[in-house]
C-alpha cells in the first residue's frame, strides 16, 4: 500500500486500482505478537489505513480479489473473487507485484490439527489470541527461534504457558553470531524457557486439538504450537508472465525496483533486495525493506525517478528484558564469503553503574583488516542496549572505516549511557 499511497501523491490525476484478498489493507504486522500478548488491546490500533481512506484520495481497493494471471504482452492480469466463482480482467499501464510472502508449514502428520498456527497477519493473531483464552493452553511450542518466534516466546509467557522453542539450526537467532546468540539461549533458559537447538519437527499428536510434538525419538506436550520456521515469496504469479526470480525465489528487481518485463515493477517480501556491505543479491523480507520499496516502486510507476540502493540487513527484537540487534556482515558471514575481517566484542553496562537499571550490554564489531573499513555489528543486552545498533547502522552507511569513529562524539549522561558508550568502547578496541 506505500507505493499505492506514493503514487497518489506523485501524480494525483492516475488512475489507480489495488487487488488484495485480504480485508486489512494497511496494517503492522510487526504489532502482532504484542497484540497476541495484548500489550497492544486492540488491533484496530494496528491499523494504519483503511479502504474508505484510500478512496478518499481516489485510490481504488478491491478486497476480496486475486490475481491469477499476468500477461506481460497484452498488459492484462486475469483477477477472480476468494470463491473463484467470477472471474475478470483487467487492463493496466504500470503494474506493481507486491504479493508478499507466506508462512513456512511443514507437511507432517497431524499438522491438520487445531492449536497449529502461523503468524502473517492480523486474522492470525485474532485466530491465535481466541484460542488461547478459550483453551487456556498450558503447555506452548514454538518452532523456529529466529526474531518472530522470540517475540511470541515473550508474547505467550503472559498466557502463564510453560514454553519450549525448537530450532532446527545448531544455535538460535541464525543471524547473529553464535557467541552472542548463546548468551541470548542462556538468559531464554534461566527464564525457565525450554530451548531445543539441533532439534528438527518431526509430527503432531492429538485427537481435535493438538497435545503433542514429536522430535525426533522425543514427545514433548504441547497445548498450542507457533510456527516460525520463515517464509517463501508469493513469486509463483510473476515466473509464470516470465518475470525472472533471484535469490530465494524472490522476483528479481533492479534498483528502480523494475522487473525484467517491461512496465512491471516488484517490490516487498516477494522481491529481492541489494546488500550494500556484501555487494549481492539477497532475499531479506523485513517490513522496513518492504516500505522502502514501495515508496520507490509507487513512483516510480506513476513516472518519477526514485532509486532504492539497498540494505545493511539492520534488525532488532527482544525476548523478555533482553534486546538483540545488528547490522551489516557477522563474523560467521564474512566466513561464509571468504571476507577477510577481524572482530571485537565487549562488555558493558547500559548506563554508569551507579545509576539504577544499569543493564549488562555486548558489542561485537567486525571490520575488514586493511582497508580498516567496518562492515558490521551486533548487540545484545538489557534497558535500551539494542537501539544503539543504530549508530552502527549509520556509520556503515556512510562507509566508514574505523578510525573514523574513534573519537565519535556520542550523547553522555547517567541515565543513558556511560562516560564511554559501549559502541565507543567496542570501537576503541581496534
Amino acid at each position: 500500500m506505500s507505493a499505492a499511497a506514493k503514487a497518489r501523491r506523485v501524480n494525483p490525476q492516475l488512475d489507480i486500482k489495488v487487488f488484495t484478498d485480504n480485508s486489512y489493507i494497511s496494517y503492522s504486522s510487526c504489532g502482532l505478537p504484542y497484540y497476541i500478548g495484548d500489550i497492544i488491546k486492540n488491533h484496530d490500533s494496528l491499523i494504519a489505513r483503511t479502504v474508505e481512506d484510500f478512496a478518499r484520495q481516489g485510490t481504488q481497493v478491491i478486497t476480496g480479489s486475486r490475481a491469477v494471471k499476468i500477461d506481460s504482452r497484452q498488459k492484462q492480469i486475469l483477477l477472480e473473487d476468494l470463491s473463484g466463482s467470477r472471474s475478470w480482467t483487467e487492463e493496466y499501464d504500470r503494474l506493481i507485484i507486491a504479493t508478499g510472502a507466506r508462512p513456512v508449514r511443514p507437511s507432517l502428520a497431524g499438522a491438520e490439527l487445531k492449536g497449529i498456527f502461523t503468524l502473517r497477519n492480523i486474522q492470525d493473531s485474532q485466530a491465535i489470541k481466541a484460542y488461547l483464552k478459550e483453551y487456556q493452553p498450558k503447555h506452548a511450542v514454538v518452532v523456529g527461534a529466529g526474531y518472530i518466534g522470540l517475540e511470541m516466546v515473550e508474547n505467550l509467557l503472559a498466557y502463564g504457558c510453560q514454553l519450549r522453542v525448537i530450532e532446527k539450526a545448531p544455535q538460535i537467532l541464525t543471524n547473529m553470531d553464535p557467541d552472542l546468540a548463546e548468551i541470548v539461549h542462556s538468559y531464554m533458559e534461566k527464564q525457565g524457557i525450554s530451548v531445543l537447538t539441533n532439534s528438527t519437527l518431526t509430527g503432531f499428536q492429538g485427537r481435535d486439538r493438538v497435545n503433542e510434538v514429536t522430535v525426533g525419538s522425543h514427545t514433548f506436550p504441547a497445548d498450542i504450537v507457533i510456527l516460525s520456521m520463515g517464509v517463501l515469496p508469493n513469486s509463483e504469479i510473476a515466473a509464470q508472465a516470465g518475470i525472472e526470480l533471484g535469490t530465494g525465489r524472490a522476483i528479481r528487481v533492479n534498483g528502480r525496483m523494475e522487473t525484467n518485463q517491461p512496465g512491471i515493477y516488484a517490490a516487498g517480501d516477494c522481491a529481492t533486495v541489494w546488500h550494500l556491505i556484501s555487494e549481492q543479491e539477497v532475499y531479506f523480507p523485513m517490513g522496513t525493506t518492504a516500505n522502502k520499496q514501495g515508496r520507490v516502486a509507487g513512483e516510480n510507476a506513476a513516472g518519477g525517478n526514485a532509486t532504492f540502493k539497498g540494505i545493511l540487513g539492520t534488525g532488532i527484537s527482544r525476548i523478555i528484558d533482553m534486546e538483540v540487534s545488528r547490522t551489516g556482515l557477522s563474523e560467521q558471514e564474512c566466513k561464509n564469503l571468504g571476507i577477510a575481517h577481524i572482530s571485537r566484542t565487549i562488555k558493558s553496562r547500559t548506563r554508569v553503574p551507579y545509576y539504577p537499571d544499569a543493564g549488562l550490554i555486548w558489542v561485537k564489531l567486525t571490520v575488514e583488516p586493511d582497508s580498516r573499513q567496518l562492515l558490521g555489528g551486533q548487540i545484545v543486552g538489557f534497558s535500551g542496549a539494542g537501539k544503539r545498533i543504530d549508530t552502527i547502522a549509520a556509520a556503515l552507511a556512510s562507509r566508514c572505516k574505523i578510525d573514523d569513529l574513534y573519537n565519535l562524539d556520542l550523547a553522555y549522561s547517567p541515565p543513558f549511557s556511560p562516560l564511554w558508550d559501549p559502541v565507543l568502547t567496542a570501537i576503541n578496541r581496534f
